[in-house]
């Protein structure tokens, strides 16, 4: 996602955490040094004014195992060395007039070579990825194909976007998180990164999580219940503490569907559209 209006000039956020202090490079450059460089794994490279806010959430629970771990490369990239002049002036004012800042085109065409270097030319196995309103919707459809990819590229909008030239130049895919404007991209980005690294392999404890999730098959996810029985007066419903577990799946697909039918006619339309498919709804 990109954003409508700059931040206080010359300031930067604090670090995100204390595992490394950030100096500007114009190398790509590994986020968390002392963790195993292993071969062929799934790699994000972020092109950021803000390399600090990396890795935020992404460096928590089993995603931050699995970083710490070596099974994911996160590597941030800051696109102010990139700049023009002494000062590494990465924006200017709006041809035509306007409010606001773009993003220069050369200074994020460098960045961006930069981070192509040692990845495969083929979006399709290294997709390149700008975040903006103005996308195409993020799915898990479209997380479970960067998934599969080899690694992917992200760049990170601020003020008012990017020079539409390097865009359409280095042939970015733009996407969007839905309709709404974010300060710039970093959150976005992560959301991504999130989205799609919980797909691959060895990253989630239960492979089988991902599986029974909200959108996997079409549909919302099914209600959840745990321990106590009993809370305020309300029980977990009788099916799921039957033993019964064909009953159990005929309950949670009967749920699923009543959610995404309320709540998504959307999703619930696109369900019936194909009505020769497997997701075909039951009602």
């Amino acid at each position: 996602m990109t954003t409508d209006t700059p931040g206080a000039a010359g300031t930067r956020p604090p670090r995100s955490h204390g595992r490394i202090a950030v100096r500007p490079t114009a190398q790509p450059r590994d986020l968390m040094p002392d963790t195993p460089d292993l071969a062929g794994v799934w790699e994000a490279r972020v092109i950021t004014l803000f390399p600090e806010a990396f890795p935020g959430t992404l460096g928590l629970s089993l995603t931050g195992r699995a970083l710490a771990e070596g099974r994911w490369k996160l590597t941030p990239i800051d696109l102010r060395p990139f700049g023009e002049g002494r000062h590494r002036t990465v924006d200017d004012t709006p041809a035509g007039g306007g409010p606001g800042m773009v993003l220069r085109a050369d200074v994020v065409a460098r960045a961006l070579d930069t981070a192509a270097q040692g990845t495969p030319p083929d979006r399709a196995q290294w997709p390149v990825l700008y975040l903006s309103p103005r996308g195409t919707p993020f799915t898990q459809a479209t997380a479970r194909r960067l998934s599969q990819a080899r690694g992917l590229t992200l760049l990170c909008g601020r003020f008012e976007g990017v020079d539409q030239r390097v865009l359409d130049a280095r042939g970015f895919e733009e996407l969007s998180l839905g309709d709404f404007v974010l300060s710039g991209g970093e959150i976005a980005a992560q959301a991504v990164i999130d989205a799609a690294l919980r797909l691959r392999p060895g990253i989630l404890g239960n492979a089988a999580s991902a599986v029974e999730e909200s959108f996997t098959n079409g549909l919302l996810e099914h209600p959840q219940f745990t321990r106590p029985a009993v809370w305020e007066g309300r029980a977990i419903p009788d099916v799921l503490t039957s033993g019964d577990h064909g009953a159990v799946a005929r309950w949670r697909r009967a749920q699923a569907e009543a959610l995404t039918r309320d709540r998504r006619p959307d999703l619930w339309a696109d369900l019936w559209a194909d009505l020769s498919g497997p997701g075909k709804p039951t009602d």
